[in-house]
């Protein structure tokens, strides 16, 4: 295995006896994040957000709306008609259906057909939280559309565009594909041991609460294991918190342009930005996060750290100065204690929590979570 990746940011390594990031023998190895799934009320609403971020729909009936990129593949998000909204689940790409076949054995269940529309099988599993994860295998792809072109740049002695204007268009900006998805959970260790052993994720980067890292991080990034080829630094984040929730899912764009120009789109369509524009730590991603109607957190990103397998994970205290090398300090909104129905819904999951013997979360580790946002 390879070092640390200390050397790009300000992370330090593992101690001895730190979770070391990674199963000895999981069941598989998913190849990717496939797509997301949520329950809204309203699938208009959500289809004219879905075209001013920057989605394209590629399936809409009565009762389902899909959202694609322009890389080939699958759709990124898939939207069912629900009495109200809620996350129902992310599906991950196994390498083919044996894969699904050994995780089947392995969590007691079948391989299933999935829609015609989608094509290809599926294995539906719950992690210890009770989320739905499916993972799937052999579905169509859809075929890759015209996307949005980089700007050609003058930087330093690259002088590559000549008697030509820079006017990047004020247009959405154009998802490619998703990144990412953050979950919260009570049972962090336990869940993320879980994905670690039946998926064969590794974490690229542990965080702690100041002055508690000897009870272990509380959050993780998660990557695929593609041996030597590059993967996204994390295709999956899991936090430690009172609640079992979704936090926010990342789609890419082309560029800093693209980004930037797609937000002044949205904001002139009336849409909340959540917090940005800035470049994160973990991950080095540039995003800008906006809230859709229905309260989901989304991000923009680009430009985001690629790992191969060999690289071991980074460790580092978790802090609201942390998140971001340069941009806007964090939001409440993006924090999650802005006053609102989401916030008075997390309190009262603070104290149902506390009141459990069945979490991690503990007075201590509250204690720890407000220093965050204070920090």
């Amino acid at each position: 295995m390879g070092g640390t990746h200390n050397d790009l940011h300000s992370e330090q390594g593992a101690l001895p006896g730190e979770h070391p990031g990674r199963a000895a023998n999981p069941v598989i190895k998913v190849r990717d994040i496939a797509w997301l799934e949520f329950a809204k009320p309203d699938l208009d609403r959500a289809e004219a957000f879905a075209r001013a971020f920057g989605f394209v729909t590629s399936y809409r009936d009565g009762s389902e709306l899909h959202l694609r990129g322009t890389q080939a593949g699958g759709p990124c998000v898939i939207i069912r008609k629900g009495r109200k909204s809620r996350f129902l689940g992310p599906a991950f790409r196994a390498a083919d259906t044996r894969d699904l076949l050994r995780l089947a054995d392995a969590g007691g269940t079948r391989v299933r057909p999935l829609p015609q529309h989608l094509g290809g099988s599926a294995v539906e599993l719950l992690d210890p939280g009770g989320l739905r994860i499916r993972v799937v295998a052999g579905t169509d792809d859809l075929p890759a559309l015209a996307g949005q072109r980089s700007q050609a740049f003058n930087f330093g002695d690259g002088l590559d565009r000549a008697n030509a204007t820079q006017r990047p268009p004020r247009e959405p900006a154009g998802v490619r594909r998703l990144g990412h998805v953050v979950l919260q959970t009570t049972t962090y260790l336990r869940t993320l041991n879980w994905y670690l052993e039946h998926l064969g994720l590794i974490v690229s980067d542990f965080l702690y609460y100041e002055g508690q890292r000897e009870r272990g991080p509380t959050m993780s990034f998660i990557r695929c294991d593609r041996g030597p080829d590059l993967t996204d630094h994390h295709t999956l984040a899991l936090t430690l918190g009172p609640s079992n929730r979704y936090v926010h899912s990342a789609y890419e764009v082309t560029d800093l342009d693209a980004l930037a120009a797609g937000g002044q789109h949205l904001l002139a369509e009336g849409y909340r930005r959540s917090w940005g524009i800035g470049r994160h730590i973990q991950g080095s991603q540039i995003f800008d996060y906006w809230r859709d109607p229905d309260g989901f957190l989304v991000e923009h990103f680009t430009d985001s750290d690629m790992f191969d397998s060999a690289l071991e994970p980074g460790w580092a205290p978790m802090t609201a100065s942390g998140l971001a090398q340069w941009g806007p300090p964090a939001t409440k909104d993006f924090l999650g204690i802005a006053p609102g129905r989401e916030s008075l819904a997390e309190l009262r999951s603070i104290i149902t929590a506390l009141g459990s013997d069945d979490n991690e979360f503990d007075l201590e580790r509250l204690r720890g979570l407000l220093k965050v946002a204070t920090s």
